[in-house]
């Protein structure tokens, strides 16, 4: 039994695909600070200091563990489609840099580029020792189990 009408058939194949590819949902999220540009002009190297950049920016993203305490502000906005991994669309880092004194002494951005990509080795991670099967592994202590002690356990008592 066929479709009565060419144009119903074609109809019914583009339902079809419009609800399959409806499946495919593409995920776009934002991450971390909202970055306002016309606030991080705002701020003024020798003018401002950490208390009036935290009043104007809000506390930091993190800071720096070493040298003069630097703050940074990150925005990353990420996308995905359906089930893949995500990817940075867009990435915001803004820098501050202080002296001694808690003064500003520069404000830079940086974008995606300076992500940093690195790829883990595949396979295992290469260790010093015998390398086994996983045979080896589920069989290997058969027969070495109790052989140092035959009587028991030293001090259990079961020696004769």
């Amino acid at each position: 039994m066929g479709f009565p009408n060419k144009r119903l058939s074609v109809l019914l194949a583009l339902s079809v695909a419009a609800m399959a590819m409806s499946g495919c949902t593409r995920i776009r999220t934002h991450q971390g600070y909202l970055v306002d540009n016309l606030l991080v002009d705002s701020i003024q190297p020798g003018t401002d200091n950490r208390a009036s950049v935290e009043g104007t920016l809000g506390r930091p993203t993190f800071v720096s563990e070493f040298g003069q305490q630097d703050w940074y502000y990150v925005a990353r906005d990420m996308k995905q489609l359906a089930f893949s991994n995500p990817k940075v669309a867009k990435q915001e880092i803004v820098r501050v840099q202080f002296d001694g004194a808690g003064n500003v002494i520069s404000i830079d951005k940086r974008d995606a580029s300076a992500i940093a990509r690195i790829s883990p080795k595949d396979g295992s991670t290469p260790t010093l020792g015998r390398q086994r099967t996983l045979l080896q592994e589920i069989f290997g202590n058969i027969g070495a189990v109790g052989a140092a002690g035959a009587g028991g356990a030293p001090g259990s008592g079961t020696a004769n």
